[in-house]
């Protein structure tokens, strides 16, 4: 083992002053060093927790702005009271109760047990027992009245075969006449052997409920019917190439939508036999080519495609769209004639649109991504992140007292509460304490995402259509992900387009509270029989023309979350007013 070195001690005073300056220049190094190492370990213990957290438990990104939590003392962090007393300071402007809104809370209704009037009913008498219907000391005793229990009984679905007639007619004694018989409609197969409710049914569970074709395959044996699986994704092209042109129509309708959020998720794509050529009328069919060629020749079995979803956020109809890659070919062609807001994250393609569409699409960028990555470095950096969270709660309890105004008044809004707000989390981002954050820090990350993407995410604050996160087209993404946790893969590139066309119509039917099957046997049985007007076939139209097809508990429950949520954020907004009188 080394010995300690020996310090020398100067004999003069300059020589101690010299050796004093080189010792305190040591400890310093030391101390940042020792610093720098425990973020590091904090650093990577909150990766840890992260991944534990995202395997095993409940995600909830819930904040509480008390000006006292997560105050750990964690040793050499600078400028501690300046934190403090701004997160203090945001807090208390968070809680200004202006023009709140207080909805009473309603008394809780006792919940009705009774079944529903409308389902049929059918009698049956109780076995009674003979010691019953006997007494021991009078005899035979008297049925004075019934007491009536209901309970509800569930059947399979029942499958029926529907045959028609139709007739045939000739000329006696002239054959030469032939035979009359009435025109047979279309049918969605070759033969016309299934109906448009077994499509209908195909469709929503697929893409409503999520059930790939060989768990229908058992649903339907259940009811007497065991189809091969071959029978099943028969019916699906074919209901595919009739919703074609509907999809196509919804397409361009939401491509005239004002503003427009889009988010994009994975799905696997088999690599096929043959690698489709490239079609000069598909713009499409170049990358697609590249991308399989590649796979292929590398000898992989799959590859990572992309399912897109653009939401018009002033119309209320939803648009997939899929593609082979990432690639910006995929956004950029579908938003090739657009004129609007794009409301995306920061993914680097949605700029180059924008670069290339001369002015024609604006960017603007979400705040929940922005808010996200500080949410994520909390447990290391629990004060600086307790600042811009707080500042975060402040623009969403403007946001939600924004929500039922008109856009104009919600301009207004935003102009005189929302910018403030802004510019004092742009001044703190500038302070001593926040440039003290190790870049490569989780925080450090996340504050570089804010000043990077400074301008798109305050973008909301110029137009009172624009919304100021995309986080309901992130809840489409949802859609996506628990099809591909039962389906696994898409098989080929025509199939995920179809999917694509199905999730449209799907998606949109739900957004517009529709019960989907009842939605999609109609539009089914109306293009078979040549039904060319795509505009009263969308959902958003379809709905006012069948309002017994409208899902009104959906409508309730929505209604009666959002009350719930803002009676929430207004009780929070006073009780924190009066803690400060």
């Amino acid at each position: 083992m080394d010995a300690t070195p020996e310090i020398i001690i100067p004999d003069d005073l300059t020589g101690c002053r010299t050796l004093i300056e080189q010792l305190a220049s040591t400890v310093t190094l030391q101390t940042n060093t020792i610093d720098a190492l425990r973020r590091e370990k904090q650093e990577l213990e909150a990766a840890y927790a992260e991944l534990v957290q995202r395997a095993f438990r409940h995600r909830s990104e819930r904040y509480l702005n008390d000006p006292n939590q997560l105050l750990l003392d964690l040793g050499g962090t600078a400028d501690a009271a300046d934190v403090v007393e701004g997160l203090t300071q945001a807090v208390q402007e968070a809680g200004l109760p202006v023009q709140a809104y207080v909805r009473r809370r309603h008394a809780c209704k006792p919940r009705s047990e009774a079944l529903p009037e409308h389902l049929p009913r059918y009698e049956v008498e109780a076995r009674v027992p003979e010691q019953t219907k006997h007494c021991p000391e009078h005899g035979e005793r008297t049925l004075i009245g019934y007491d009536r229990v209901e309970k509800l009984e569930f059947e399979r679905p029942k499958l029926r075969v529907r045959v028609t007639k139709y007739p045939k007619y000739a000329c006696p004694g002239h054959a030469d006449c032939g035979i009359a018989s009435p025109e047979r409609p279309s049918g969605l197969v070759e033969g016309d052997r299934y109906d448009t409710s077994v499509a209908a049914e195909i469709i929503t569970a697929k893409y409503g409920f999520h059930l790939p074709v060989y768990r229908q395959q058992d649903l339907f044996a259940g009811s007497g019917w065991t189809p091969d699986r071959s029978t099943l994704l028969n019916l699906l092209v074919a209901s595919a190439s009739f919703l074609r042109p509907l999809a196509e129509s919804i397409k361009q309708v939401v491509l005239t939508d004002d503003v427009l959020g889009t988010d994009d998720t994975r799905v696997t794509l088999l690599v096929p036999p043959a690698i489709p050529e490239v079609n000069a009328n598909d713009p499409k069919s170049q990358r697609t080519h590249e991308v399989l060629s590649e796979a292929a020749a590398a000898g992989r079995r799959s590859v990572t495609a992309r399912m897109w979803a653009y939401r018009g956020v002033n119309l209320p109809l939803n648009l997939f769209d899929f593609t082979v890659s990432r690639h910006r070919d995929g956004p950029d062609l579908m938003l090739a004639g657009y004129t609007g807001t794009l409301l995306a994250d920061c993914y680097s393609g949605y700029q180059g649109i924008s670069l290339r569409s001369d002015g024609r699409i604006r960017r603007a960028a979400c705040s929940a991504h922005a808010r996200r990555k500080v949410f994520d470095a909390r447990e290391v950096y629990p004060l600086e992140s307790s600042v811009v969270l707080a500042r975060f709660q402040q623009l969403y309890d403007i946001e939600d007292r924004a929500r039922s105004v008109s856009a104009e008044e919600r301009l207004a809004l935003r102009q005189s509460e929302s910018a403030p707000v802004w510019r004092l989390l742009g001044e703190w981002m500038e302070s001593k304490s926040a440039t003290d954050v190790l870049p490569k820090s989780k925080l450090g990350e996340a504050l570089g995402y804010l000043r990077n993407h400074w301008e798109l995410l305050q973008a909301y604050l110029s137009d009172g259509r624009i919304p100021m996160d995309n986080n309901e087209v992130e809840q489409l993404m949802k859609q996506v992900a628990l099809g591909r946790k039962n389906w696994l893969f898409i098989g080929s590139v025509r199939a995920g387009d179809r999917a694509a066309d199905f999730l449209t119509l799907v998606s949109s039917a739900v957004r517009n509270d529709l019960d989907v099957w009842v939605y999609l046997k109609d539009v089914l049985d109306r293009l078979l029989a040549g039904d060319k007007d795509y505009a009263a076939l969308r959902p958003d139209v379809w709905r006012h023309a069948h309002p017994e097809a409208i899902r009104e508990y959906r409508v309730a429950e929505r209604r009666d979350r959002a009350d719930r949520k803002q009676y929430r954020r207004v009780v929070r907004r006073r009780l924190r007013a009066k803690s400060r009188c």
